[in-house]
């Protein structure tokens, strides 16, 4: 997974889409068909997280940043 997430752009210069199922600490599973990554305000290689955003067919986000623990 994380050798598709450093992939952020295509040789055309878009953002790489990519569908992300992860659990959340409550053990609730999350479900992205659509998403992009993005950053986040916190030091990434410390705290082992990634940041992804849910986009639309269209590319457009259609929800907040979503810190992903990737342990």
């Amino acid at each position: 997974m994380l050798r598709e997430y450093d992939v952020k752009e295509t040789p055309a210069g878009k953002q790489t889409v990519f569908s992300i199922r992860f659990v959340k600490t409550n053990g609730e599973i999350v479900f992205m068909p659509h998403a992009v990554a993005c950053g986040l305000t916190a030091n990434m290689s410390i705290n082992r997280l990634r940041g992804v955003v849910p986009i639309d067919a269209y590319g457009n986000k259609i929800s907040h940043n979503t810190s992903v623990n990737i342990d």
